[in-house]
């Protein structure tokens, strides 16, 4: 008798979000920085480099996505969402030159999940986002197909594992990924407003 007590949920696609994911709910755990556009009273005990009892308009601090996606409004700012350091133009320069030599473990285990939420707050610098995200993990994953395929008495596993686990979430997401619906999502992405 081969039953599960927990049956795995799948995670959202794209900017979607499953909260019966286990997955999902991690990712919405992530910080964000933020600048508040307005004084929240007596919420000061939110900054603890404070000790005034409000926070007042301006003050820079990091916030969990799922609060920063609560507050933030296009039409009436509450707060500005600011990119974090992976997805700033820095970074983006170094992923465009050769994302296989920045190590995304350590940049945080939810780099394509956190980028594609990143779509959902206004900034000028979305459609580039969504391209490297893109350019990012095709280059990625045709490195670990060639590695998985063409390696001829080598050991691999070490430079496949963490790439594998990573594609693995995504291909479980999709379905099935090909260069096609990656195109299409990455269109999507940046003519969805």
């Amino acid at each position: 008798m081969d039953t599960q007590s927990y049956f795995p949920v799948p995670p959202g696609v794209g900017m979607e979000e499953n909260f019966l994911s286990l997955d999902d709910i991690l990712l919405s755990h992530e910080r964000l920085p933020i600048r508040t556009e307005c004084t929240f009273p007596r919420l000061g005990f939110l900054e603890k480099s404070s000790d005034t009892q409000d926070i007042p308009e301006g003050t820079k601090m990091e916030l969990p996505l799922w609060l920063t996606k609560g507050l933030y409004e296009r039409k009436r700012k509450v707060v500005s969402v600011e990119l974090p350091k992976v997805y700033r133009e820095g970074w983006r320069t170094v992923f465009s030159a050769d994302p296989n030599v920045v190590d995304l473990h350590k940049m945080g285990p939810y780099y394509y999940g956190l980028g594609s939420q990143m779509l959902h707050f206004d900034s000028p610098e979305n459609p580039e986002i969504a391209q490297t995200l893109l350019q990012t993990f095709i280059a990625r994953f045709r490195r670990t197909m060639d590695s998985s395929q063409n390696a001829y008495n080598e050991d691999t596993s070490a430079l496949v594992e963490r790439e594998a686990i990573c594609c693995n979430r995504l291909w479980v997401r999709g379905g099935r990924w090909d260069k096609r619906d990656a195109v299409k999502e990455s269109q999507r992405l940046i003519t969805d407003d």
